[in-house]
């Protein structure tokens, strides 16, 4: 009986010694199961992009900067009407924390005016990737369905002045730009119309070039200028001026659209850029603040 008492706590004893080996972390050993390669620490989500929230879109654009881009809102002698065109119509969206946008539409005695304005919040579901890439990559893919042709020079045309600057043509040959240049008073896009009624010459001395569409400095993260002229048959000629810009990770589209009443007639190319490039910067500024 006395052995028996002494495996017993030898057992014992063995037994409280091998758990202590396998629970002991003094010696630098893991008790969590963990791998030995594993740093213990997760890598960090990608930034959250700055905005979390959006504009009321038809309450952004002011009633003087649709009395510039609507001119026929004043030719409205019905107060409601009047009022209710001013208020525009919000598109229909599922989501308003991500996209909204308003539309805008009068007629007058001269021509037909549309106007849209579009803002939309990236929200990236990748952690590795930021709000702010992800909306970057969609904006890298909205420049590229605009298509926008190559520009035939680095010139610099200061709108001011219309001074112009020596530059090399993508071939390498080099080419003196001004105002006056024939080689940059006619393009194949339908911005840099020659035609009077839809002359894309500025009157203040700017080029043809300086009119086409383009990529925009100042404006955002980055943004563009889209310039099309189109016609229906014998029907006066519609125009249509988009400005894209990002800030962060909210993309802003403006889309500015006008057809005279006049068969023929084709609406002024500089006037309609010049009009949604104050609205996109009115927007820039509001979104900044």
């Amino acid at each position: 009986m006395q052995r028996k008492a002494y495996v017993s706590g030898v057992a014992a004893l063995l037994a409280a010694l091998l758990a202590g080996c396998t629970g002991s972390s003094d010696d630098g050993g893991t008790t969590d199961g963990s791998n030995p390669g594993d740093s213990g620490t997760a890598t960090a989500a990608a930034e959250p992009g700055r905005y979390d929230t959006l504009p009321e879109p038809c309450g952004v654009v002011g009633e003087d900067t649709l009395d510039s881009l609507l001119p026929g809102i004043k030719q409205i002698t019905d107060e409601d009407q009047r009022e209710k065109a001013y208020e525009g119509a919000p598109t229909l969206t599922y989501d308003t924390d991500r996209k909204v946008g308003c539309r805008w539409k009068v007629e007058s005695t001269d021509a037909t005016d549309h106007l849209f304005v579009d803002f939309e919040r990236v929200v990236s579901y990748d952690t590795s990737v930021s709000d702010d890439s992800e909306a970057e990559r969609l904006f890298a893919a909205l420049l590229e369905a605009a298509d926008l042709p190559e520009p035939t020079s680095t010139e610099s045309v200061s709108a001011a002045t219309g001074e112009g600057t020596t530059s090399a043509d993508p071939s390498g040959s080099p080419s003196a730009s001004s105002p006056a240049s024939p080689s940059t008073s006619a393009s194949s896009s339908p911005s840099a119309s020659t035609s009077p009624s839809g002359s894309a010459t500025s009157t203040d001395g700017a080029t043809p070039a300086a009119l086409q569409p383009r990529v925009l400095e100042d404006l955002g993260d980055e943004a563009f200028l889209d310039d099309k002229l189109s016609s229906s048959g014998s029907t006066a000629q519609q125009r249509k001026v988009t400005v894209a810009f990002r800030t962060s990770n909210v993309i802003v589209t403006i889309e500015y659209e006008e057809q005279p009443a006049t068969v023929g007639a084709a609406p002024d190319s500089e006037e309609m850029q010049d009009r949604a490039q104050k609205l996109a910067a009115q927007l820039a500024d509001e979104l900044a603040e």
